[in-house]
């Protein structure tokens, strides 16, 4: 069963901004962090960004740096990710991910093993 739900994905321009959206009402746990991956066409999943539950630390790729922003609405349970300056290669299907347990390793956890629920992705397109 599927307790995150993205949305907010679409078609835009090469410049424009979009923000997606990840409804963690249904997550069976309090997560430690939530996360952002996403999967261009033909390759794998990759790291966007990261914010810690509790504290609301983040951190995000060398892609995402300066163009997007994680953030979170503890009380409607949601995440977010604002997506500015997007260009073509921004284009792939985006995730949300979820982290129980606290994280023992050094700086953030970035790799998809080391979160336990997923969604099912929203596509972001960019055109030239």
């Amino acid at each position: 069963q599927v307790h995150l739900k993205e949305s907010g994905g679409g078609l835009v321009q090469a410049g424009d901004s979009l923000r997606l959206f990840c409804d963690a009402s249904e997550l069976t746990f309090r997560p430690y962090a939530m996360a952002w991956f996403r999967q261009p066409p033909g390759k794998e999943r990759e790291f966007v960004a990261t914010i810690t539950w509790n504290s609301g630390w983040t951190d995000y790729s060398n892609s995402a740096k300066e163009r997007f922003t994680i953030s979170k609405d503890d009380r409607k349970k949601t995440i977010y990710l604002q997506m500015n300056v997007l260009n073509p290669e921004d284009t792939a299907q985006y995730f949300c991910a979820a982290r129980a347990a606290t994280y023992y390793g050094s700086g953030y956890p970035r790799q998809k093993d080391d979160y336990d629920s997923w969604g099912q992705g929203t596509q972001v397109e960019v055109s030239a």
